[in-house]
């Protein structure tokens, strides 16, 4: 028994002898190279766009590499468990403690149900829509961010933002977008937020 505890040792101490055979400028290139934002984001799979927040892509790609999951580990998070959030369930281990307010996150998420989802972040209070085209004009399309802070249902704690682009020339270029849509959209949200409320008293 002892000898075949010696001949393990050995081994293991043969194993680090053979992987030190590199020099410090190859380790340190290595390195270097393994850890550039680039290398970190592409290997994690963020669902985040590092155009529009490299923070957030950044902090759910280590996330991701050190939990296997993203900014809410391995679980993840589903469309569906931020939907049926509510504040009386903030103290259960499958909720998320919600730091924006619960009835214009939802009433955000009810409001864009149509258009795909390329992010959402109920502890920045961000979402963020992929491009949308109707069916009846697929020439032209659109995408949101909406942005939610603090945990009073008013104005001051919802902003939208629209991007439309129009497919010309076979490229898409950017159309101007009037801040009257943007006020459009937060009113709905506030009255979708509004009736969610009032449907939970």
């Amino acid at each position: 028994m002892f000898i075949m505890r010696l001949i393990s040792i050995l081994f293991l101490f043969f194993l680090v002898a053979c992987n030190s055979g590199k020099s410090e400028e190859e380790m340190e290139e290595l390195w270097s190279k393994a850890q550039t934002r680039t290398e970190i984001l592409d290997r994690s799979g963020t669902k985040f766009n590092s155009a529009i927040d490299m923070d957030l892509a950044m902090r759910d790609a280590e996330t991701r590499l050190q939990t296997g999951g993203g900014l809410f580990g391995k679980g993840g998070l589903s469309l569906q468990g931020i939907i049926n959030n509510d504040e009386e369930n903030n103290n259960s281990t499958t909720s998320i403690a919600m730091p924006v307010n619960v009835f214009l996150w939802r009433g955000a998420l009810e409001t864009i149900d149509f258009m795909p989802l390329s992010s959402a972040d109920p502890v920045g209070g961000i979402i963020i829509t992929d491009w949308y085209s109707t069916s009846n004009n697929e020439s032209e399309r659109c995408k949101l961010n909406i942005f939610i802070s603090g945990k009073k249902l008013n104005t001051e704690n919802l902003k939208v933002t629209s991007f439309c682009q129009e497919y010309k020339n076979q490229i898409w270029v950017n159309k101007l977008v009037e801040e009257d849509n943007n006020i459009k959209i937060e009113n709905a949200i506030l009255n979708k937020a509004k009736k969610l409320r009032l449907q939970s008293s």
